[in-house]
């Protein structure tokens, strides 16, 4: 039987874990708000301003109910429409200062709803992607392979379901591109039993700091300028589009009266926009392009 409990106990580590991860390698620590929501529930969300590597980071934990679900819930599972419900997650967007260090995003959650006169329909979600402004292929390979580690144990064909998943999720439809160089995503996780579905978020869960901060301590003191830094904030409106347009989670959290700062702290403090931009043929800043697309990243590696 599921056992919400102890994805929350589970939860809440790993926002302490990765939240050390994070202050260690920045020197800066999270300030953090414990808020409540009025349908019921509440979490916790941390973030870390002007610190010596994130321009922001934000990390949340929540666990929240409620009555009946939102639209944005309902329209691809019309059976639970009407029934009560219960989500926890982990989530993290990491934004930061030096233009050669990628933007990340990681979440791990639990879904559960107990429609009436029926078994409580429960599935885990989750995976984390990887959003270079000037990317490295060894920083990439190693994203990847650490996910396909860390999937590895629940079945050779996972990491290749779940990274396809994660390209075909976080792509701007708009812009025919995806919104980075990817990494693993899964959704609607049941299959197998709740013990071996929650271990399997775990081992996502538990390897994003493996993934992360090496890539970190790679490129942080690379020099960098103006340029760069302009072009750095120009790509950050694609984050931006994104999580506006489409994000399920941004448009769930809003529709189920989540907590707004804590939904929309994912945005970057700084962006800029720009009308019509074409980078420079041959530049390192049109490079970018051939990177955002899908790509079997390990057989390449």
């Amino acid at each position: 039987m599921p056992d919400i409990t102890a994805v929350a106990t589970y939860l809440r580590a790993l926002q302490d874990r990765i939240c050390g991860g994070i202050e260690g390698i920045d020197g800066a620590r999270f300030a953090q708000d414990a808020w409540t929501r009025a349908e019921g529930g509440g979490g916790r969300s941390r973030v870390l301003k002007g610190g010596g590597v994130f321009e922001q980071a934000g990390i949340g934990f929540s666990e929240v109910h409620g009555a009946t679900l939102p639209p944005s819930a309902t329209a691809h599972r019309p059976e639970l429409a009407g029934a009560p419900w219960q989500a926890l997650g982990v989530s993290l967007v990491f934004h930061p200062h030096n233009p050669y260090v990628p933007t990340t995003h990681m979440n791990v959650r639990y879904f559960e709803a107990r429609p009436a006169g029926r078994d409580p329909i429960w599935w885990f979600g989750g995976g984390y992607d990887l959003t270079p402004f000037y990317p490295v292929d060894e920083d990439i390979v190693h994203w990847h392979r650490t996910a396909q580690r860390a999937a590895l144990a629940y079945g050779e064909d996972v990491y290749p379901r779940h990274k396809r998943w994660c390209d075909e999720y976080f792509f701007l439809k708009h812009r025919n591109e995806t919104r980075g160089v990817g990494g693993v995503f899964f959704d609607d996780l049941n299959a197998g039993g709740f013990e071996r579905c929650f271990a399997y978020t775990r081992a996502i869960g538990d390897s994003f700091l493996d993934a992360y901060l090496p890539i970190v301590e790679r490129r942080r003191d690379t020099p960098f300028g103006e340029r760069e830094r302009e072009f750095q904030l120009y790509r950050r409106g694609r984050y931006v589009e994104f999580n506006l347009v489409w994000d399920r989670g941004t448009l769930f959290g809003l529709q189920s009266g989540g907590r707004t700062e804590s939904i929309l702290m994912s945005l970057p403090p700084r962006v800029r926009f720009e009308y019509g931009y074409v980078p420079e043929p041959g530049s390192a800043e049109a490079r970018l392009a051939d990177y955002l697309q899908p790509r079997d990243w390990l057989g390449a590696g």
